[in-house]
């Protein structure tokens, strides 16, 4: 592995060795400088604003193609870039595609056909220190509030960052950041009313047998973030809507700040974790948002099970790049069939397991959610299931999704009920 990789060796192996998140970098030979991948996601759904399931008009489809390439030049110097490209090649199949592969429900947004620079970056290594500066995929295990992840092949949020790695404790590995940017696609959200960017320290440590701790803090000066006033503002009104009831009205400048801590450990067959989140800040009448949620998962032969519980109060932030809502979380019992809401206190249940096949793997998920303050978003409860099968096959790498949801709600609206069938395939090289 070149010295020059050291911030992907520890994302890779030794963080994720206790966890159960996949690296964010296509898959490639150690010893590679190039890197590469093709493929395609065609998606289609149901949506509640008329259209029916498998309609033209909530589909999406995109080809991508993303090329990245990693060096060590000299005197511990080297650099790293990705580039990738989408397109539906004009296809009559799909009206739901953004910019990444990145499905929009229900808005016909005609052809896309697009390409970004979505890493380029410096490093420079000394001893068992290492520095990445530039635009880059921060991996959640070291990064959970402010990290990236990757739809259709391409990363969804990269980071105009700073990051400094050393591994000079034994079993330790203490990182530090600045964030300047969360870049979605070529859009840029400076984060901070006056661009000072989020600083970021963090601790993770494997000294105890089969156990993995990890702990990050965040400090998010002058943040550019509104928090809704939800007495004034919504009205009693379901948000979920065509977004008109979002007034925002408490404006930036003030500080915020997080902490997040988790443990994953393995023993035998049978793996436990706990991760609690906490975010706060200096906004006139906010709340602090508080998470916390804990698993237990066993595997028996071909077979693997995992059980989660989570809850998180009626804060007024979210758990998600230090409290700001832009980019991906990472806590355990948010998922894309909720998404991360804030401002209602919920707790949820999820119970998801899996089978390898001779080829292949079919995993599957049962999740519910309860939200304890109706009066806020009138929602009641949610439930989501998936189901899928997962496989290899000539170093093409494919998957077949379900996916369901249905949302109850407490103020006489009907039930919002989505499908949704995804298919991917790739090929890394």
């Amino acid at each position: 592995m070149k010295k020059g990789l050291l911030l992907s060796v520890v994302a890779s192996t030794m963080i994720f060795a206790g966890g159960d998140i996949a690296p964010v970098e296509p898959a490639a030979p150690a010893s590679a400088d190039f890197w590469g991948q093709i493929g395609f996601a065609y998606q289609f759904q149901d949506d509640k604003n008329g259209y029916a399931f498998g309609d033209k008009e909530n589909n999406a489809f995109s080809t991508t193609v993303v090329l990245g390439v990693e060096k060590e030049l000299a005197y511990g110097f080297g650099f790293g870039a990705e580039v990738a490209g989408w397109t539906d090649f004009g296809l009559d199949i799909a009206d739901g595609t953004r910019a990444g592969g990145v499905p929009i429900r229900g808005n016909d947004v005609g052809d896309q056909t697009d390409a970004e620079v979505s890493q380029a970056y410096l490093t420079y290594t000394f001893g068992n220190t290492a520095i990445k500066a530039g635009r880059q995929a921060l991996p959640s295990a070291v990064s959970p509030w402010a990290w990236s992840d990757r739809t259709a092949g391409v990363l969804d949020i990269t980071y105009d960052a700073v990051v400094i790695a050393n591994t000079d404790i034994t079993d330790t590995t203490l990182v530090g950041a600045w964030v300047a940017n969360a870049v979605d696609g070529n859009h840029p959200t400076h984060l901070g009313d006056n661009k000072n960017g989020i600083f970021m320290l963090a601790l993770i440590n494997k000294s105890l047998a089969n156990t993995t701790l990890a702990v990050s803090g965040y400090y998010f000066p002058d943040a550019n973030y509104q928090i809704p006033d939800f007495d004034n503002t919504l009205g009693g009104k379901n948000p979920y809507g065509d977004g008109t009831n979002w007034v925002l009205n408490k404006n930036g400048g003030a500080d915020m700040w997080s902490i997040w801590a988790s443990a994953v450990s393995n023993f035998d067959s049978v793996k436990t974790g706990l991760q609690v989140a906490y975010v706060d800040g200096d906004f006139a009448g906010s709340k602090e948002t508080f998470g916390v949620a804990g698993k237990i998962g066993t595997t028996w032969g071909d077979f693997d099970a995992t059980l989660i519980a989570g809850y998180i109060n009626d804060g007024d932030y979210f758990l998600t790049t230090a409290g700001s809502g832009v980019g991906t979380s990472a806590f355990w019992t948010d998922n894309e069939e909720v998404g991360d809401i804030y401002g209602v206190s919920q707790w949820a249940l999820l119970v998801k397991a899996g089978y390898k096949l001779p080829v292949g793997k079919i995993y599957g998920s049962l999740g519910y959610w309860d939200f304890d303050d109706d009066a806020t978003f009138n929602l009641d409860n949610t439930f989501g299931a998936r189901l899928g099968y997962k496989f290899t096959v000539a170093g093409v790498n494919a998957k077949v999704e379900y996916r369901y949801r249905n949302r109850s709600m407490t103020n006489g609206v009907a039930d919002q009920t989505r499908q949704r069938v995804r298919v991917e395939a790739y090929y890394k090289f």
